[in-house]
């Protein structure tokens, strides 16, 4: 029995996946546990195996395309049976019609026969520079089928087009695949009346393959130029894209401010001397100075609840318990995943979750719905040996922890000098949610709790 494959929801928040690797093609064997394709999030990486063992009849997306989730992909089962009743492009096109058919009887009451004509050819694409004039049912139409604009018939009023337009330009003229349509609307290439996807679909490979042919064509009226490459240019990735609107967004609609603070080290570093010696016999995990940090964080800041909240213009939502934003490193980007209840978990049990946060997060396997709802975040760049930096808020956050490097500092001790090792703090918060005060009073209890770590710990 046919078995169709969805495209699967990871987390609550998740409306869509784009398609990154096909492994298998249409008439492959395949087993339960084959990868079937790759996907990503936003965030995140995932394989889809198969579920039943026989063969892929039929694929309905492309590598590059951004797929609805729950959708079908593809469809597993025995050769010779139909694939057409799980085809999502059919329910598209049945729901196109259906709309087509309501928005002829309002604009003509008046029935008439006409006899039927075969379809006509696409028309002369309309130039960059004119003003295309088409109605907002139908240009989102034409975002949801991927159909080029600029080749449509307009038979609204004034030269407009309609949504029985697009619906006609669908079953004549080129069709672009969701991932390659933004790139091939603005990358200012002649318009193309097929591509080499699936049903003459225009791909992500023909724009680039566009691109290149007007540059190469460019060329043969430019100077000479020298041997070497100039620059290359590398495509953001979906993560770098949401990275980059998200740090545009809270330094363009926050009242950031940094505060600066260094404590000294002494204790948390014996401390850490003593865990690393005797972990193993008492079953510890590998606990570090971040890991102490998390934990006098979530510890200190309940008493300074401003700092741990959203701030959501007429509104703060101040929370009652500590869901600690921590920032990883990764090779796709930036990620912070969120350790939860972080102020009702021992030291041990912070370290374990941290870690494991972190490794979910390197392998690209965190759940989307570990990626939200921290209510305050700490980042850690002392490994890289920075001494103090300007973190960047995470939205609707209100604050964030910068923490830097040891460095040996020299101090009066009953009348000589001696060095110890200072540690750095900087946070950064909104001036909008909190006053500089408030957020100096947070630095200080967090400095003397971190000095005195043994009697937090007992607290």
């Amino acid at each position: 029995m046919a078995t169709p494959v969805i495209m699967p929801r990871q987390g609550q928040s998740v409306e869509s996946c784009i398609i990154t690797k096909w492994n298998v093609k249409k008439g492959d064997k395949v087993k339960i546990g084959d990868v079937l394709f790759t996907y990503e999030t936003d965030k995140a990486t995932f394989d889809e195996e198969a579920k039943v063992e026989g063969t892929v009849l039929d694929i309905f997306f492309e590598e590059g395309d951004d797929v609805p989730c729950l959708t079908n992909v593809c469809v597993i089962g025995n050769e010779g049976e139909s694939t057409a009743e799980f085809d999502p492009r059919n329910k598209d096109a049945a729901a196109s019609e259906k709309s087509a058919s309501e928005e002829k009887s309002v604009s003509a009451p008046v029935e008439t026969k006409e006899v039927p004509a075969e379809t006509p050819a696409p028309a002369a694409p309309v130039s960059s520079g004119d003003r295309i004039k088409i109605s907002p049912r139908a240009r989102n139409l034409a975002e949801r089928t991927g159909v080029d604009i600029r080749f449509a018939t307009p038979t609204g009023p004034e030269g407009r087009i309609i949504e029985r337009d697009i619906i006609a330009l669908r079953e004549s003229g080129p069709v672009v695949t969701p991932a390659a349509m933004s790139e091939y609307m603005a990358s200012g290439i002649s318009p193309m009346t097929s591509g080499t996807g699936l049903g003459g679909r225009i791909t992500t490979a023909d724009v680039e393959a566009g691109i290149s042919a007007t540059a190469v064509a460019a060329s043969q009226f430019a100077p000479a130029q020298k041997p070497e490459a100039e620059f290359a240019e590398v495509k953001l990735t979906n993560i770098r894209k949401v990275i980059a609107k998200a740090m545009h967004n809270s330094l363009s609609t926050m009242a950031q401010l940094t505060l600066n603070t260094s404590f000294d080290a002494t204790e948390i570093l014996e401390f850490r001397k003593k865990i690393k010696e005797t972990k193993d016999r008492m079953g510890l995990e590998n606990i570090t100075l971040n890991d102490i940090i998390l934990f006098a964080v979530s510890r200190t800041i309940l008493n300074h609840k401003d700092l741990n909240a959203h701030f959501l213009d007429d509104k703060m939502l101040v929370f009652n318990n500590v869901h600690l934003g921590i920032a990883v490193d990764t090779e796709r980007g930036l990620m912070v995943p969120t350790l939860f209840y972080a102020n009702l978990k021992s030291l041990n049990e912070i370290s374990r979750e941290a870690k494991a946060l972190a490794e979910s997060c390197q392998k690209g396997t965190i759940s989307p719905d570990l990626l939200k709802g921290g209510t305050f975040t700490v980042t850690n760049l002392g490994a890289l040996g920075i001494e103090s930096f300007t973190p960047v808020i995470n939205p609707p956050q209100t604050a964030i922890l910068g923490v830097n490097t040891v460095v040996q500092r020299v101090r009066e001790v009953n009348g000589e000098y001696v060095y110890y090792p200072a540690m750095g703090l900087s946070l950064t918060f909104d001036h909008r949610a909190v006053d500089g005060a408030p957020a100096a009073r947070f630095l200080r209890d967090l400095k003397t709790n971190l000095e005195n770590f043994s009697a937090l710990l007992a607290k």
